[in-house]
């Protein structure tokens, strides 16, 4: 018996990847995964959701039933990636949104209301890295920029959402922020110390917004199949740098960031507050 149990061990070990990865298609193509209809009648706000995580996370949710509002800052890609939403039968409608612009944020929040007369969801996700090099050479404007965009709108936007959230009994709101803000990344600090940000916003909104049943939590993807992590994929010897020392050594796919996202959002997650789940395949998530 012991024999047999060693060997099958063996055998499971040496296959544990292609277990995995075979595991993984069948989740990804496979519909009946999804239970349907978790957040039907609900209405969501999702920023940056034109493409990767945020388009990912619009989809997720509108396939469980969600009236989901995305927003970017160039009408282009609203047009895109509403027509590719649609053309999937979900429910979403959208709207040119720079976060950074308090106008901006005024209109989204308000065509929301004005399409679906309630707000149950918000996810923060957008986000800007104008800067590489050393710390100590960014700007104060630059600086003021990426916190503008990264914390900052995180912050005004649920002050905006929350009296809405109030009126219906509760809601949730999740902040993205990123791995970074546990570990810094070279060359892109004012970016890491925004993402950490982030963090200490969760907590603190969420002690606050507990007794109106409002929960907010964190979702900190790590290095991800994105326009922005482009350079990386297109390097095999960075790539095979950064995934190597990871337990599930491999890019994540943003499906997976949303699917964290959609369980934060759920009533499966209904006693979840001021947490931040990493979703990193086992990468550095301690401060």
């Amino acid at each position: 018996m012991a024999s047999f149990f060693k060997n099958s061990i063996g055998v499971l070990c040496r296959n544990y990847p292609l277990v995995v990865s075979l595991k993984f298609e069948r989740l990804r193509s496979s519909s009946a995964v999804f239970p349907q209809g978790m957040h039907k009648g609900k209405v969501a706000i999702v920023t940056a959701a034109t493409s990767g995580i945020g388009l990912a996370i619009a989809r997720r949710l509108a396939k469980e039933g969600a009236n989901v509002v995305i927003s970017s800052r160039k009408q282009e890609n609203v047009t895109r990636a509403l027509a590719e939403l649609k053309s999937e039968g979900l429910n979403i409608s959208g709207c040119v949104c720079h976060v950074g612009n308090e106008e901006h944020q005024d209109l989204l929040v308000n065509m929301t209301l004005e399409q679906h007369g309630a707000i149950d969801i918000l996810v923060s996700n957008a986000a800007v890295n104008p800067f590489v090099g050393k710390i100590v050479d960014c700007s104060k404007e630059m600086w003021q920029k990426i916190f503008d965009v990264n914390v900052t709108a995180s912050f005004l936007l649920a002050k905006h959402v929350v009296p809405h959230m109030e009126k219906r009994g509760g809601g949730s709101i999740v902040l993205v922020s990123s791995t970074a803000g546990y570990h810094p990344i070279p060359t892109i600090g004012p970016y890491s110390v925004s993402k950490t940000a982030l963090l200490g916003l969760t907590r603190t909104l969420a002690l606050e917004l507990g007794p109106m049943n409002i929960r907010v939590n964190c979702m900190a993807p790590g290095l991800t199949r994105t326009r922005f992590s482009t350079i990386l994929q297109q390097s095999p010897r960075l790539n095979r740098m950064l995934t190597e020392n990871l337990p599930i050594a491999r890019i994540g796919l943003p499906e997976e960031c949303a699917g964290a996202v959609n369980f934060l959002c759920s009533s499966d997650a209904s006693f979840i507050t001021g947490e931040t789940i990493v979703v990193a395949g086992g990468g550095y998530s301690r401060l």
